[in-house]
């Protein structure tokens, strides 16, 4: 994107903000940003914790995350804007008993639009340390999965998984939100 994507403006608010308010619509609480760096979210509002490993596993933010929550977390990037609170609960709702829930699209997992419990930081970080794919994890903890069909029910176009990584998907989102649809 050559800039900070989670800072672009949509409207009124950035992207990271357009995210975390659907992630707060759906959770009824705010959410927390990992990140390298507080000061650019400054702004924002938003409980902003550091990464406590180093980058380059996309589980790192996840593990960053989980030392600061309890209970369940619900774990997305910061620019995917067509989150859908409905699917995010119902996700929620299949956290008994196990330690992620997490949608398989064509056959793919999709690890950040999960929901994880801290009883994955071991898991997690024996994975990071191995140099893993998110399904070397997902054999070590107790994990549900929720298939495309039925992630479909709550959203039929798979939005809620729509990243913004190009000026053109950028364009597009503006494009809707001038359009009157809502990110």
């Amino acid at each position: 994107m050559g800039r900070n994507k989670a800072l672009l403006p949509v409207g009124d608010r950035t992207l990271v903000e357009v995210v975390a308010a659907r992630v707060r619509q759906a959770c009824g609480e705010a959410p927390i940003l990992v990140t390298g760096s507080a000061e650019p979210y400054a702004r924002t509002g938003l409980r902003c914790v550091p990464d406590v490993l180093p980058p380059g596993h996309p589980l790192v933010g996840v593990y960053s995350g989980l030392l600061h929550v309890s209970g369940l977390a619900f774990v997305c990037a910061c620019d995917m804007p067509y989150l859908n609170p409905a699917l995010i609960r119902h996700m929620a709702s299949l956290a008994d008993g196990v330690d992620v829930v997490i949608p398989r699209l064509g056959g793919e997992y999709e690890p950040l639009h999960a929901v994880y419990t801290p009883a994955c930081l071991g898991a997690i970080e024996r994975c990071i340390a191995r140099g893993d794919r998110t399904s070397g994890l997902l054999a070590s903890v107790r994990a549900r999965v929720v298939e495309e069909e039925v992630v479909r029910r709550f959203d039929p176009a798979l939005r809620s998984f729509v990243n913004v990584n190009t000026p053109e998907e950028y364009a597009l989102l503006l494009e809707r939100c001038a359009a009157g649809e809502p990110p």
